[in-house]
């Protein structure tokens, strides 16, 4: 009689832990909210909250001329990462952010869901830092020439395609350019990924490059460029690498090192020899 009574005891238990459990929200199943785009260079990630918490999401996407498809499927993240789902960069997207409990046959119902702002990678993806390939600055000329970014957008064959191979004659490049130590600018414009600038001879120039998407209304500047010195009349270390810097600098500390170092040595040498010396002139019976 014992064991039932102690069975049953234990079953109530079990209820009433759930339905505290239930109460306290550990069971509840949430939908996403802060639902946002995250796009560099055609990278394209959607992000969302809250984590789950005895649940998972399944994220589905289309678009105006692509049918509906799952691309997450019962994921325990709060991102997913459809870049190799938009093969139209023109077309606008939207995803769906289904909230799915444990699974079960009996529960058929559509899951809740949120879904997203639209999104169309062409006029919103941000582009990032382009890279200044290579520059020389010769008497009144100084030349400059840009490598696009690339992107995870593949040709046919494999290989990558840069934002030039994208957008083509939508892309423009800014470069700013200025007298080093100076704050006035000047700033010049070009379809290509070269630049020849009339400046002034034995000056040292400091410049950054931009892309611009000239078809946008929004978002049309990209990152700018990590800023460069041509490094004229000054000590021309703006053009090295770290790595040649470094070495540089611990060769001029070795050399002071060994500057400071050697009179002491001489000195305690002499020093040394002087000892020794007087100590062979004193006689052997001293």
């Amino acid at each position: 009689m014992a064991a039932p009574a102690l069975h049953g005891r234990v079953g109530l238990l079990c209820a009433l832990l759930s339905v505290v459990q239930f109460s306290l929200g550990e069971n509840k199943v949430l939908t996403a909210v802060n639902i946002t785009w995250s796009s560099l260079n055609f990278k394209t990630l959607l992000l969302w909250k809250p984590e789950p918490k005895n649940y998972s999401y399944t994220v589905e996407i289309d678009g105006d001329l692509s049918e509906r498809k799952k691309v997450c499927n019962r994921i325990s993240q709060t991102e997913c990462d459809l870049t190799n789902w938009m093969k139209n960069l023109r077309e606008m997207y939207v995803a769906r952010i289904y909230s799915e409990g444990p699974y079960s046959e009996e529960n058929i119902d559509t899951p809740p869901y949120e879904i997203s702002p639209p999104f169309t990678p062409y006029t919103q993806t941000e582009i990032g830092k382009p890279r200044i390939k290579n520059f020389t600055q010769e008497g009144k000329i100084l030349r400059v020439e840009i490598e696009d970014p690339l992107t995870p957008i593949r040709f046919a064959n494999g290989s990558f395609q840069n934002i030039r191979d994208i957008f083509k004659d939508d892309l423009e490049y800014t470069l700013t350019y200025w007298k080093d130590q100076s704050t006035g600018k000047k700033w010049v414009a070009a379809k290509s990924n070269k630049f020849d600038i009339q400046i002034d001879a034995g000056k040292s120039y400091c410049f950054f490059v931009q892309a611009t998407i000239m078809s946008r209304i929004n978002n049309r500047d990209g990152q700018k460029s990590d800023q460069v010195c041509t490094g004229v009349n000054r000590n021309d270390l703006d053009g090295l690498p770290l790595e040649s810097i470094l070495i540089i600098a611990f060769g001029a500390i070795a050399v002071l090192m060994l500057i400071i170092a050697l009179p002491v040595i001489v000195y305690r040498c002499r020093r040394s020899k002087s000892a020794a010396t007087m100590k062979e002139n004193i006689p052997p019976n001293l």
